[in-house]
């Protein structure tokens, strides 16, 4: 049976006894999802997955769902997003610079993502992490007053940073052309989202792609949403996972903010990532 080791008193655990590209036993992915609930993000350390064998790991938690930017999808197989910062014959291999900013994958969509998850291929030699930050700990910490003040508020949702939205910029959200902006328009979801499997309140997507609050002024929920940011991300919320190759990496996207790190271009990173949808 797979062995289950907390991270950090904030989120994380390691669980290892599982070779992912075998069946996985119903009793054993149990496991590893009531894992996943109480400690927010999993790692699978050592593993050795083909595109196919990654895809079928997925198929576990739900559906997969391509990322809109299509331009970097796995040849064999679309599920797949690369992210990486190598050249070949001077073009890119992959999305460069994925989520420097702290978000929730999928935010922006009507039904947004359950987990994502990453299989590191190509690990840098400067450590570089994911920075999860839990956002069902930074909404229990909230003063009952604001907890109060907030359950009912439903916030809108678009692709992008309300923080940086100049294309030029590394930290901006990953650039859309012209028909990949056509894809995308404006969401809803509630500020404090249930947790759809375990129904424990979390705040939802407070940075990232929120960008207004159904009946409040625009400059207002900004405010808003800047100040449970700040909150939300605080030092003593957040964990830096930092990757070595083989890991594979599932977080919970309806419990965590997670920020990318703006990488070293010379020094070569790449991981696979699929993330897979709530049930409709």
């Amino acid at each position: 049976m797979p062995r289950i080791e907390p991270l950090s008193d904030v989120a994380g655990a390691r669980i290892t006894g599982l070779d992912l590209s075998r069946d996985i036993a119903a009793e054993q992915f149990t496991q590893i999802e009531q894992a996943l609930h109480a400690h927010c993000f999993v790692v699978f350390p050592r593993q050795t997955l083909s595109p196919r064998q990654f895809v079928q790991f997925s198929t576990l938690w739900g559906r997969a769902e391509p990322h809109v930017i299509d331009t970097f999808h796995h040849p064999q197989d679309a599920n797949i997003l690369i992210l990486s910062n190598v050249r070949r014959n001077g073009q890119p291999v992959g999305l460069l610079d994925a989520g420097t900013y702290f978000h929730t994958d999928y935010s922006y969509l009507t039904v947004p993502a359950r987990c994502t998850m990453l299989h590191a291929i190509q690990m840098p030699r400067e450590r570089s992490g994911t920075t999860f930050a839990n956002q069902t700990q930074a909404y229990a910490d909230l003063a009952a007053d604001m907890r109060a003040r907030i359950d009912p508020m439903v916030v809108r949702h678009h692709y992008g940073n309300r923080d940086d939205l100049n294309e030029q910029s590394r930290t901006v959200a990953s650039v859309l052309s012209d028909s990949q902006k056509k894809k995308v328009d404006w969401v809803r979801h509630r500020l404090v989202r249930p947790h759809p499997h375990t129904g424990v309140k979390s705040l939802y997507g407070v940075s990232g792609s929120s960008f207004g609050i159904d009946g409040m002024d625009d400059a207002q929920a900004v405010t808003l949403l800047d100040e449970l940011k700040e909150h939300a991300t605080a030092p003593r919320y957040r964990h830096t996972y930092h990757y070595s190759i083989g890991d594979v990496v599932v977080w919970d996207n309806a419990q965590l903010l997670h920020a990318a790190p703006l990488t070293d271009l010379t020094d070569a990173r790449t991981l696979w990532r699929i993330t897979v949808k709530e049930a409709s």
